[in-house]
């Protein structure tokens, strides 16, 4: 669909933060320069044609308890779509990507800390209900970015926004959650959900909960505060906003020089994503950068200028070639309990024959 220049500007202020406030979208509207009801239209005509896929808050997920991890499986290229939809089936499977490599399928996975299975025994379910004989389990050891902001206005470099601070600094390698109450749980329940496009949209949300707007918004705020929320803002469908391309970069980095490395990649504005993971015989690759663009070109070229920066000549650029799966967790629901209800159906104890062959 066509944007224009407000459209643009509009679309970057949401992906940065919206307002924790009674009527976000009026006070959006001052550094946005439109009328409340302009903005409104704007946002309903770019949610229908599929630009914004959702406005909502953004959570740290091991803050939460959360146990996550990136997977890759080799797959014989005639059974991706057969195991995808294998694996798309887990609650806590949000992305999952065909990329051009010999590990051809990618996903991420995410438990809950009442998970009955537990990080490595989903991995080990899955790659047995999918049949899967050769698996890479790559929890991040380090993060040193996250923060995904389309540029859409026309001078971006490389597709992104510098991230905001928050989603710079780097974690230690066990991050550790927050204790949360049962307040806190039914706050993230309802603030994950797609926020209503109309003037005072957490009065909806409030409707048949524990909480009235006020007592909301300042929950929501203390979650932010305390590292749980990482922002509240708009995640957009990266191909419907013109970026075509998405590039993994896996880079092999000595071990003394992870840190610096680390901070160097960071600090480029077209890297949105900067991690340390595991490697093993067969994957030498320590680092991963991800980058999104309007072409292959334009991603290969951010990916060059890093190698040129810090003296890295051994890296690979993967790029994915079908996206079976990209949507959010849904935290402190039934959907994983049902799940490992149904899988271990006859064996409470759950230990039965669920493993599979996983790469360690």
């Amino acid at each position: 669909m066509n944007l224009d220049a407000s459209d643009r500007r509009l679309l970057n202020l949401l992906q940065t933060r919206l307002p924790l406030h009674l009527h976000p979208f009026r006070v959006l509207a001052e550094p946005a320069g439109l009328p409340l009801e302009e903005l409104l239209e704007r946002l309903k005509r770019m949610k229908a044609g599929g630009i914004i896929r959702r406005i909502s808050a953004i959570f740290d997920s091991h803050r939460l308890g959360y146990r996550s991890t990136l997977v890759a499986a080799r797959v014989p290229p005639e059974r991706l779509a057969e195991v995808a939809a294998v694996i798309n089936a887990h609650p806590g499977v949000s992305h999952n990507y065909a990329r051009n490599d010999a590990y051809n399928l990618w996903f991420t996975l995410a438990v809950s800390p009442e998970s009955r299975l537990g990080l490595q025994r989903t991995v080990e379910a899955l790659a047995h209900l999918a049949r899967l004989d050769s698996i890479l389990v790559l929890p991040t050891l380090r993060r040193f970015k996250i923060g995904v902001r389309l540029d859409m206005t026309e001078a971006g470099d490389g597709g992104f926004a510098q991230a905001d601070t928050e989603d710079s600094r780097p974690t230690s390698p066990v991050i550790p959650p927050e204790s949360l109450s049962e307040l806190d749980k039914e706050a993230v329940r309802i603030l994950q959900q797609d926020l209503p496009l109309v003037e005072s949209p957490f009065t909806l949300l409030c409707e048949n909960t524990p909480f009235d707007e006020q007592a909301l918004m300042e929950r929501a705020r203390a979650l932010l505060q305390r590292g749980v929320m990482r922002r509240f803002a708009a995640i957009l469908h990266h191909r419907r906003a013109g970026f075509d391309a998405n590039g993994m970069g896996v880079w092999k980095v000595p071990e003394q020089q992870i840190e610096q490395v680390g901070f160097q990649m960071a600090r480029h504005p077209g890297i949105s994503h900067c991690y340390q993971r595991p490697t093993y015989p067969d994957w030498p690759y320590s680092f991963f950068t991800m980058v999104h663009g309007k072409s292959r070109e334009e991603c290969e070229a951010v990916f060059r200028r890093l190698s040129e920066e810090t003296g890295l000549r051994e890296y690979r650029v993967l790029f994915s070639t079908e996206e079976f799966k990209k949507s959010r967790v849904r935290y402190f629901t039934s959907e994983e309990a049902e799940w490992e209800n149904v899988l271990l159906k006859g064996d409470p104890s759950g230990a039965g024959e669920v493993g599979g062959k996983a790469s360690r």
